[in-house]
């Protein structure tokens, strides 16, 4: 509880006890008539004693324009219930208004804990060794390339590469999983993680503003910005509904006297309790509550929700399409097979043209290639280099034209191939026009991903798609092992797009589709999905910024927790929506044929507010 929460409990609690002594003593008539000036003067004591602060806001407010807000309303039907002489229940609406704004401030501040403790992933210090003393400055002055040294305990501060040390590394920050991962030597690190064990030093390979943790505490200080369509149509309501409900107070505490002769007194106290049940805060608090508690869900299991509209949106989502490689697939090509062409030399021959046609391409395929060939290609012997995209590479090997890619490749330059139909990724080559054989590389399946599959079925999504630029038996392999609905294979990232445009246009009015990718090319196919969602530790800067949620460890498995976490939010949602229309429609009712006091009015209002924003916490434990 904050300092300012403290300090209202005691208030409250001093108001009460005051208000108490007071109500004894007027229902034991010691100090005279109930309505006297000196009973106003008494009750004036808690009154402003507990609501002060509520005056003070709506006269801030008026001044600055903002007439028509909660605290006028209070301030106006409590001033209201003082001018008939119903002391008593001014001061009990203002009491147990603030009763109900402290339970709502205490409700905000649980559902900010998941999401604030994410700030402390934020580093204070890294450590750059200098004439063999380590010294402590600040993130932002490290430099890439500069070498820091992360000792047992401490959080890392910046992304990059580890050149000396093992440990075990504890991610549950940003990924929500408890299980240390290992670290060695060559591996990559990211900031944000506490090093469990070992010394670490670790090369810099991007600056603080670009790192992981700097972007994640971008993307959860933007998350408020994004207002679901339900947020929108509340703030739009109460935009509306607060000034009509106050012309309809005084119609209701002028008309009746005017027109009909009855007493001002009892219909000025009905426009007052009239103005207390109508008093918006249930919904203007419970409902951003609610998507607030599902965006601290969801990153307590890893995932980072851009939005509140994200969030409706997975709750909405029927289609769910994939990419193959380092999305559904481990993105770890080993090559599986050589196969020369008849009289095109022997395998190890292979695999060096093939070595050296890639030795220039930072490509996981051809990565996987030169981790197989096993050491530092001549690189001399390469003139020239270029790739072609969706294609593979043509290079100038030994002054001669080497081509190295897959079929279409082979195809457009009118070389006879032979064609390989082994389920994995084939790079097909060719030498002065001529074939000169293939080697096979396959990604084995995240295990990850066979329960990802399975359970979005069971969360009712209707139709997974793969999309892969890989050639079709490898798409259609990996499809028929995760029971995926359909595969498109062979597709440049252009191809992508279209394929997800064309998905878009046979959706269901009212349900969305989400797109899953890693990569760079990914960026502007999950910039057209409804939903996209890029995988944050080995996806691309590009991917994780023109998407919509974020899986910080990379398991597609997730993405069900999500939408049950979405699902359960909506319903939060509106339960909390047709609970306070259905409780303040009634009471308005009563209140105005006069059925209501105050009392009615404040549980109307202030029991409302407590019961919706506590059903609102519930999103907070959604799994």
């Amino acid at each position: 509880m904050t300092k300012k929460q403290r300090t209202m409990g005691l208030r409250i609690i001093a108001t009460f006890i005051i208000y108490i002594s007071l109500a004894v003593l007027q229902h034991m008539e010691v100090l005279g008539p109930e309505k006297s000036p000196l009973w106003l003067a008494l009750y004036l004591i808690p009154y402003l004693l507990v609501g002060w602060d509520i005056i003070y806001k709506a006269l801030r407010n008026i001044r600055n324009g903002q007439v028509f807000d909660e605290n006028f309303l209070m301030t106006v039907a409590t001033f209201g219930a003082f001018g008939v002489g119903e002391y008593s229940e001014g001061v009990a609406v203002m009491l147990f208004y603030q009763v109900g704004e402290l339970f709502q401030g205490y409700a905000v501040n649980r559902s900010r804990q998941s999401i604030t403790e994410l700030m402390d992933i934020c580093p204070e210090y890294a450590n750059i060794e200098e004439d063999g003393v380590l010294k402590q400055v600040d993130p932002d002055d490290v430099q890439v390339g500069d070498t820091i040294v992360v000792k047992a305990g401490e959080r890392i501060p910046l992304d990059g590469r580890v050149v000396f040390g093992e440990s075990m590394v504890d991610t549950s920050a940003l990924t929500g999983e408890s299980v240390p991962r290992r670290v060695r030597t060559g591996d990559e690190i990211i900031s944000g993680c506490v090093n469990g064990s070992g010394l670490l030093r670790v090369e810099v390979t991007k600056e603080f503003d670009d790192s992981t943790v700097a972007k994640i505490l971008e993307l959860v200080e933007n998350a408020s910005s994004k207002k679901a369509h339900v947020e929108n149509f509340i703030t739009r309501f109460a935009r509306y509904y607060t000034p009509i409900v106050v012309i309809g107070a005084v119609i209701l505490a002028v008309l009746p006297p005017l027109l009909l002769g009855q007493h001002w007194a009892e219909w000025v106290r009905r426009a007052c309790t009239f103005l207390v049940i109508s008093c918006p805060c249930a919904l203007v608090i419970s409902v951003p509550l609610s998507f607030f508690g599902g965006i601290g869900a969801a990153s307590k299991k890893g995932v980072l929700v851009k939005g509140s509209n994200y969030l409706e949106a997975l709750s909405q989502m029927d289609t769910i399409v994939f990419d193959k490689t380092g999305t559904l697939t481990k993105g770890e090509f080993k090559v599986s097979q050589l196969n020369p062409a008849l009289g095109g030399g022997k395998e190890q021959e292979l695999l060096e043209l093939a070595a050296l046609a890639e030795c220039y391409s930072d490509h996981p395929i051809s990565r996987s290639i030169l981790d197989a060939y096993g050491r530092e290609p001549e690189r001399s012997r390469v003139s020239e280099s270029r790739e072609i995209a969706g294609r593979g590479v043509e290079a100038l090997i030994d002054g001669q034209k080497v081509l190295a890619g897959n079929g279409k490749l082979m195809e457009e330059n009118g070389i006879a191939y032979e064609s390989c139909r082994t389920a994995g990724t084939v790079v097909y080559l060719a030498r002065n026009e001529r074939f000169a054989g293939s080697v096979v590389i396959e990604d084995g399946i995240k295990e990850q991903s066979f329960d990802a599959i399975r359970e979005l079925k069971q969360v009712g999504v209707r139709r997974t798609v793969m999309l892969t630029g890989d050639r079709k038996e490898a798409g259609e392999a990996a499809a028929r092992a995760l029971g995926l609905d359909e595969v498109y294979a062979q597709l440049l990232p252009e191809d992508k797009v279209r394929q997800v445009e064309r998905l878009l246009e046979t959706q269901a009015q009212g349900r969305k589709l989400a797109f899953v990718g890693d990569g760079i090319n990914d960026a502007p196919v999950l910039s057209r999905a409804d939903i996209g969602i890029a995988m944050g530790s080995m996806g691309s800067d590009a991917a994780i910024e023109a998407a919509d949620v974020v899986l910080m460890d990379d398991d597609p498995s997730k993405i069900a927790s999500v939408v049950r976490i979405s699902r359960k939010t909506m319903g939060i949602v509106k339960q909390n929506i047709v609970f306070a229309l259905g409780v303040k429609l009634i009471v308005l009712g009563m209140g105005a044929f006069g059925a209501a006091n105050m009392w009615e009015a404040v549980f109307a209002d202030v029991g409302v507010s407590v019961i919706a924003i506590l059903n609102a916490m519930r999103a907070l434990r959604a799994e």
